[in-house]
């Protein structure tokens, strides 16, 4: 692999910031930014949570930096490919708008402060259109709302008489494009049977219908929403991901174009080494995107840790951390916010060990607290850099 360092280019102007600018200061970031850009390919940006305000627009305000001052030209969104290349058409040529774009999106990108994201990648597009800034999703291409409305209403044209128990079997695993199933389940929300038995019926029902072999779009519209079923959390009983595939779709891309990449995630996702899930003990480490990209770029792969001590996140109250926690530790320094590169030898020595990391996602229970981390082996191996803010308050959803 080549060598790549940051490039020297004139400070331009990051553009206007959110409204809620963050703890962080400008000199702060544009310090870290710099560390972070010197020999990256691939940038992990990963938050312990996908509900904070705090921790997005921290990562948002370090990312515009390294696109207009480093050059990266390319975020990775865990998303499927149909919806990133909505995204990057509106980005790109201004289709739609920033909300329409968002519209079928995986439900933690469908916020206010994500709007106003694409809103500036979109300024920055329009201002640097020989060298535009790019997006595409980690995942292949997945079922969406559509495809129920698309199948429904070709039952209802085909064979009437079957569209009821086709609906009853469609209508409430749609739900899952909005609600996640397994944090249904969690919030007590779930209608009972599993989502994945639900869409195999339906494919069964489809398949008996007279003349359908004949339509292989319908057909694959199906075989979509079965596939997305069986492979969510839910519909694989596991919160491991396809961490080689997205892995995959990352390094190719970043390999074919030669654009420098962000990848947007969670912190159990970007760490560049396996980790343990508090809420999944028994499955030991398991490999993340992050800890391939890792293995495959060596450290033009750069893993960043977006944290913090507390707060309301609007879903759930998270209490101060446990002591245990190393967000306990880093809050032991009462700052609005701090970070740390753990890079240096002298740094690698005091952090280096095994530790554990908050995370909070969709399921997250206040009541199983000292559950809800990721465990790692090494610390300064997961991650390269750590951020952490102190006290957190919620995004803003779209209606």
């Amino acid at each position: 692999m080549t060598d790549i360092t940051a490039p020297a280019v004139p400070r331009e102007p990051i553009g206007p910031q959110p409204a809620d600018s963050g703890p962080l200061p400008d000199a702060a970031l544009d310090e870290l930014a710099e560390k972070i850009a010197v020999g990256a390919e691939i940038v992990g940006l990963g938050e312990s949570t996908r509900f904070s305000r705090e921790t997005f627009t921290v990562r948002d305000r370090l990312f515009r930096r390294l696109v207009q001052r480093y050059g990266f030209r390319a975020l990775a969104l865990q998303d499927n490919a149909a919806v990133a290349a909505r995204l990057d058409r509106y980005v790109t040529v201004g289709e739609g708008t920033a909300e329409s774009a968002l519209g079928d999106a995986w439900r933690p990108w469908r916020t206010v402060e994500m709007v106003a994201t694409l809103h500036w990648i979109r300024a920055f597009n329009q201002d640097h259109s020989d060298d535009p800034l790019r997006i595409f999703g980690v995942k292949p291409a997945q079922a969406q709302s559509a495809d129920y409305d698309t199948i429904l209403e070709h039952v209802h044209r085909l064979a009437p008489e079957r569209l009821a128990d086709l609906a009853s079997h469609l209508n409430p695993i749609r739900t899952a494009h909005q609600t996640d199933e397994h944090v249904q389940r969690a919030r007590g929300l779930h209608p009972g049977r599993p989502f994945a038995d639900h869409a195999r019926d339906a494919l069964a029902l489809i398949r008996s219908l007279p003349d359908i072999d004949a339509d292989d779009a319908i057909m694959e519209r199906m075989r979509l929403i079965v596939d997305f079923h069986e492979r969510s959390v839910a519909g694989r009983g596991s919160y491991a991901g396809d961490a080689e595939v997205w892995a995959n779709t990352i390094s190719d891309y970043q390999r074919r174009t030669g654009r420098r990449v962000a990848f947007w995630d969670g912190i159990a996702h970007t760490s560049a080494a396996p980790a343990t899930l508090g809420l999944a003990p028994e499955r030991g480490p398991q490999p993340s995107v992050g800890s391939l990209l890792r293995e495959r770029h060596g450290r033009q792969y750069v893993s960043v840790a977006i944290g913090f001590h507390h707060g309301d996140l609007g879903v759930a109250v998270v209490p101060e951390p446990a002591r245990d926690l190393i967000d306990a530790k880093l809050g032991e320094v009462k700052l609005p916010a701090r970070w740390l590169d753990l890079r240096p030898d002298d740094m690698r020595r005091r952090w280096d060990g095994p530790a554990k990391v908050r995370v909070i996602s969709g399921v997250y229970d206040p009541s199983r607290d000292a559950a809800e981390h990721m465990a790692v082996a090494s610390l300064t191996d997961a991650f390269d850099v750590l951020i952490h803010i102190r006290q957190a308050s919620p995004v803003r959803w779209l209606p």
